[in-house]
């Protein structure tokens, strides 16, 4: 029997509700509205637009261009027209300017019967700077929230080197399955995606960590590996959030501790989600820069809780419609998952790189807090994954002191909501700490 491995510190155990929408296939939705496509779809510098109204665009095109180091392409999600450039608002608050493109019809038409297959793709014959450049330019970035550049992470600094490729699979958020439904129907190309990145980075081990209430993925990913003889580790991980950071998932399958401020190339580790490894096959097989996402449509305020597979630039009012619309009164709608996402005022808003779940939640499930003071209980203490005293830290931030609570490890802190999630006093850890950062910056 394989052993289950976990992080050790903190933590929570929330509810899971994944059965809504885990047995649900995966659906490709074809949408024939106008696209609204940012230009911040990543971590880091907002691409540079490179096209004007009027321009007619092909499907693949480059319509914004990397604008830094930590940057990343944006590419047409169809053949059309550009009708419009203005500015949105994303779920997160941030403004990004965005490309509005009317698609041509006959492309619609065909959309939903488009095969691509590049047999011709020979792996031995492609040098890992040719695999990474071609990365860079499919603006490929990290899918399971952080959108980190890919091409940055798999570009080991000198003097370095990756001994232990670890490929994410734990999708611990609550109500999300996107990544679960990929790695049951797709499970044969994020193993040719590994070897990709096996060529490139050449690790001593390779670890897939799935989260134990994913036994059908596993089973799966055990089988496959068996077959293709990749010499996978899969490793089952104990269900318990967050057990998908980046740092946790590190400390669970190597055993190690990343300490403040390093990187996880520092102990030889490179982490990629299984959604990244997925486009990254999707690009040297299928030709495709990174245009459309599996999204999880979920929630006990919604009729028919589906997985998409969507093309960035759709509304989400419009997968929210696809899945049936609402069955009960909407509390809240969530961009992502509950504990680290986004409430979401306006569902005109887009379809990203990032969008991993739309959650639609009714009043039972978001109930009416009153905040009160803290009552020095110790919970978010005992919480914190990162060993972070969050009460403390949220007193010297409510006070403007924000200079000692960067002192004190801020940020270190990856706001989880861990904190928020265990607080009987219902204070708004996580805000206080996003307004520290900021205000710590400056």
């Amino acid at each position: 029997m394989i052993k289950v491995k976990s992080f050790g510190r903190g933590g929570v155990h929330p509810s899971g509700y994944k059965k809504l929408a885990n047995s649900k296939s995966i659906k490709r939705l074809v949408y024939s509205g106008n696209y609204i496509v940012p230009m911040s779809q990543h971590l880091g510098a907002p691409a540079q637009c490179l096209v004007s109204v009027g321009d007619e665009i092909k499907e693949y095109q480059l319509i914004g261009e990397a604008a830094g180091f930590i940057s990343a392409n944006v590419h047409s999600p169809v053949t059309g027209k550009v009708v419009g450039l203005r500015q949105i608002s994303l779920p997160n608050g941030a403004v990004s300017n965005a490309v509005e493109i009317e698609p041509d019809k006959d492309f619609i038409d065909n959309m939903s019967s488009q095969q691509n297959d590049n047999s011709d793709f020979n792996l031995d014959e492609m040098p890992s700077e040719i695999l990474i450049e071609k990365i860079k330019a499919a603006g490929i970035v990290g899918m399971g929230g952080a959108t980190f550049p890919a091409n940055v992470k798999l570009s080991v600094p000198k003097g370095k080197n990756c001994t232990d490729l670890i490929i994410n699979g734990v999708e611990c958020e609550p109500f999300l399955c996107a990544d679960h439904r990929l790695m049951l129907e797709k499970g044969d190309q994020i193993f040719k995606g590994i070897e990709i990145l096996k060529k490139i980075l050449n690790p001593d081990n390779i670890s897939i960590g799935i989260e134990n209430n994913k036994k059908d993925a596993i089973a799966n990913f055990i089988n496959i590996n068996a077959e293709k003889g990749v010499g996978c580790n899969i490793q089952p991980l104990k269900v318990k959030y967050p057990q998908g950071d980046e740092k946790q998932l590190i400390k669970a399958i190597m055993g190690k501790e990343l300490p403040s401020g390093a990187l996880p190339i520092d102990l030889g580790a490179v982490v990629l989600n299984v959604s990244t490894v997925h486009a990254i096959y999707d690009l040297f097989y299928n030709g495709k820069a990174l245009v459309e996402r599996v999204v999880t449509v979920t929630g006990d305020a919604i009729a028919n809780p589906s997985n998409f597979l969507v093309r960035v630039g759709v509304p989400y009012s419009f997968l929210i419609e696809q899945a049936g619309g609402f069955v009960d009164e909407v509390k809240k709608i969530v961009s992502g998952g509950p504990m680290m996402g986004f409430a979401v005022l306006d569902t005109s808003v887009p379809i990203t790189k990032g969008s991993g779940g739309i959650l639609c939640l009714s009043k039972s499930i978001v109930r009416d807090k009153h905040t009160t003071n803290c009552l020095s209980c110790g919970r978010c203490l005992n919480a914190c994954p990162m060993g972070l005293s969050p009460a403390m830290l949220y007193k010297l931030i409510d006070s403007g002191k924000y200079g000692p609570a960067m002192k004190m490890g801020l940020m270190d802190c990856k706001e989880c909501g861990c904190c928020s999630y265990v607080c009987p006093a219902a204070i708004p850890l996580v805000q206080g700490f996003k307004l520290g950062k900021r205000m710590g910056r400056k």
